[in-house]
């Protein structure tokens, strides 16, 4: 058995994660090391014997569980980016035991006294506000992990908990495989009317790679959008759609978008019904007041009547969005009625008319390294860091790797950025942390890594990838989640970076970095057209500043679909009662969207936020935090009118650093937005960056 760092890996914590090198039969070999330690140390910290002292029993089960937690963080990422059937294997057969473990250190009812008798004893006084902050965490996640159950009922809690992890990693490896799975082939050139070359020239390689002739088209984002977007195909893109909103069904064989062992109905069935029961067994009254318990938002009710109040001020906005688009297709596209196969395409056409630009045009002026360049030139300007190419072992020959350091050179954080889409790679895009700063034992203080996830479209034909303006905001938008963990001062890794964040605030960070996408000084410095090399020219890109809100109205009601969704599906929804999560989701939508959803549509099997990512009764945080990062930048643009100069005001980067990203998780997010704003937030901003400031006007 492999236990040590020189034949196991995953056992080295002295450096970087030695990615060349880990292989799926190192996994259950590592954790049995990794598990029977982290076991020992939460056993001696609950004997009887030991004093109720942070030294004695917080900080030893932290050196014991960081370890464990970075390792099976490792599995997990690979099982994400460079999924095999022996590595998907090696995760799925370890998985219970990990679950296993958080489990019953979160029902030890002795560790969780010895928590309490900390808070008790007279030395409390004397700790960090960033330990007691911990403290005040761990007794809060005791309680929601059953801590104070019965004992005979702790064992179906911790069933509970473990049924949950591997329904939700079956949810995700279906998605994975119904995606991978699916390939429309184009046989004729006439096939690939209105495409860009680019998406052609991808389509030809990918048929090439598996000695086809014609063109191969998946249901990857970067290859399946720009079919909906601009093909003039219309029976193409039906078929497209049909595959890609069936994924994970009953429908999928149908159309090819999968197998029936790929269906993801009963899992949500199930998820619900076990998390429903979760509740019932804490004490409450459903899964999302669980879910809202570490949370900004107190209730269900608040959230909803957010959410209402923002599906009222949209509404008026989206109908407008909507009836311009239908009297575009039909005057100018031929189109009587708008498929929803339809929707991207014509939206595409009535942008080129109205501002006469198409996003292809504008990608070509954004090249991969020119991205990178203003980004980290964003961020060193604002945050006075120094953003440098650095070396570390990888998982794919694409990945780079970077240094963040400070004026002076020594070192902040890392990271890895793995930017295009590849078969084996989940689809979407994250930021995940590889290890937080945390205080090490003597003087030192262990730098945080972080993993930066896209999946954009690769280089094709020898030349540089280049990205889409949506594109590039969702790189900044991650890279703001990696600001959030890698720039933090706080050295106790329980509230370090992101870590005790309350869910509803983690998106302030990335959502306050999208904001620079739309600044001409900060646009200017990295565009650089890929043939010409001339950067963006500012008439292109006031016509985008024009085209900034095109149909924001229909984009929010999207967004309050899928939150209202979540909530009420975690509210009082009940599968059992003849109606299904699907039924729910057409109800949701007619309530509230101003567009019909497709009877075929099955979107809430692919929902792999609140089924299989962590955001269960949590979807609303985008929009909730959304009206933070919105405010938060209102404070650089307060700043660069008073000055008139560029938003790149360096004063107001350095509270922002000081008062949002260093604090970390170590206080409540709205004492940290109230500490940088002077205030608490409001919605104007919010509203006025989606041009939704007044009702439109009536024509």
């Amino acid at each position: 058995m492999a236990t040590t760092p020189s034949d196991n890996p995953l056992l080295d914590f002295t450096a970087l994660p030695r990615f060349g090198e880990i292989r799926p039969e190192h996994v259950t070999p590592a954790l049995d090391v990794l598990l029977a330690n982290a076991k020992a140390a939460v056993e001696r910290a609950a004997q009887p014997m030991t004093p109720a002292q942070w030294s004695d029993v917080v900080e030893p089960v932290e050196r014991a569980t960081e370890p464990l937690s970075r390792a099976w963080g490792v599995v997990g990422h690979l099982n994400a980016v460079a999924d095999t059937p022996e590595l998907r294997a090696a995760h799925g057969e370890n998985l219970p035991r990990v679950t296993e473990f958080w489990s019953s250190v979160g029902q030890n009812l002795e560790l969780f006294k010895k928590y309490k008798a900390i808070t008790h004893h007279d030395s409390f006084e004397l700790l960090s506000g960033e330990r007691k902050k911990i403290l005040e965490n761990s007794l809060r996640d005791f309680r929601l992990s059953g801590a104070e159950l019965p004992e005979e009922q702790k064992p179906r809690f911790a069933e509970l908990q473990e049924r949950q992890a591997a329904l939700a990693k079956a949810f995700s490896d279906h998605v994975l495989d119904a995606t991978n799975a699916y390939a429309f082939y184009a046989t004729r050139e006439a096939e690939l009317a209105g495409l860009p070359e680019d998406v052609s020239a991808a389509a030809r390689e990918a048929a090439e790679r598996e000695n086809k002739e014609g063109w191969k088209f998946t249901l990857h984002f970067p290859s399946y959008f720009p079919v909906l977007q601009y093909s003039e195909n219309r029976a193409m893109r039906e078929t497209m759609y049909r595959a890609y909103v069936t994924r994970a069904s009953e429908l999928g064989p149908v159309y090819g978008a999968g197998k029936a062992e790929w269906d993801n109905t009963a899992i949500i069935e199930e998820q619900l019904k076990l998390r429903a029961e979760e509740a019932k067994m804490l004490g409450y009254d459903n899964f999302a007041e669980v879910s809202l318990t570490p949370k900004m938002a107190e209730t269900p009710a608040q959230v909803m009547s957010f959410l209402e109040d923002l599906a009222t001020r949209a509404r008026p906005h989206a109908e407008k969005d909507w009836k311009e688009l239908r009297d575009f297709a039909a005057s100018e596209l031929g189109l009587a009625q708008i498929e929803p196969w339809d929707m991207a395409f014509a939206a595409e056409r009535l942008r080129q008319k109205r501002y006469s630009f198409s996003e292809n045009e504008v990608k070509q002026y954004f090249p991969e390294d020119f991205v990178l360049q203003g980004l980290f030139k964003v961020t060193e300007t604002l945050f006075g860091v120094h953003i440098r190419p650095d070396s570390a072992p990888v998982w794919n020959p694409d990945v780079r790797f970077f240094r963040v350091e400070n004026a002076d050179g020594t070192l902040v954080a890392q990271f890895y950025l793995d930017l295009y889409a590849r078969e084996g790679k989940r689809g979407g895009a994250w930021m995940d942390d590889a290890r937080s700063r945390r205080k090490l034992d003597g003087n030192g203080v262990q730098t945080p890594v972080a993993y930066l996830t896209c999946n954009f479209s690769a280089p094709v034909g020898g030349r540089p990838a280049c990205f889409t303006h949506d594109e590039v905001i969702t790189l900044f938008h991650e890279f703001g989640h990696g600001l959030h963990h890698m720039l933090t001062r706080v050295d106790e890794l329980g509230v370090s970076g992101i870590n005790g964040v309350e869910w509803d605030a983690v998106e302030l960070p990335s959502q306050f970095m999208e904001n620079f996408c739309w600044e001409w000084d900060v646009v200017r410095e990295m565009s650089s057209h890929v043939e010409t090399g001339k950067p963006l020219p500012r008439e292109l890109f006031d016509k985008m500043l024009a085209a900034k809100n095109f149909q924001s109205g229909l984009g929010t009601l999207r967004q309050i679909v899928f939150s209202m969704f979540d909530m009420a599906l975690h509210v009082d929804f009940d599968a059992s009662k003849g109606k299904s999560a699907n039924d729910l989701a057409r109800e949701i939508n007619e309530r509230y969207h101003v567009i019909a959803q497709a009877s075929f549509s099955r979107w809430p099997n692919t929902f792999s936020h609140i089924f299989a990512g962590g955001y269960a009764a949590g979807y609303y945080s985008y929009k909730w935090a959304e009206v933070l990062s919105a405010d938060a930048y209102a404070a650089f643009e307060e700043a660069a009118q008073a000055a008139k100069s560029s938003v790149l005001d360096e004063s107001t980067g350095t509270r922002y650093r000081k008062e949002i990203l260093e604090v970390g998780g170590s206080r409540p997010a709205m004492e940290s937005f109230k500490a940088f704003r002077g205030r608490e937030p409001n919605i104007d901003a919010l509203l006025r960056h989606n041009g939704m400031e007044q009702p439109p006007a009536q024509q």
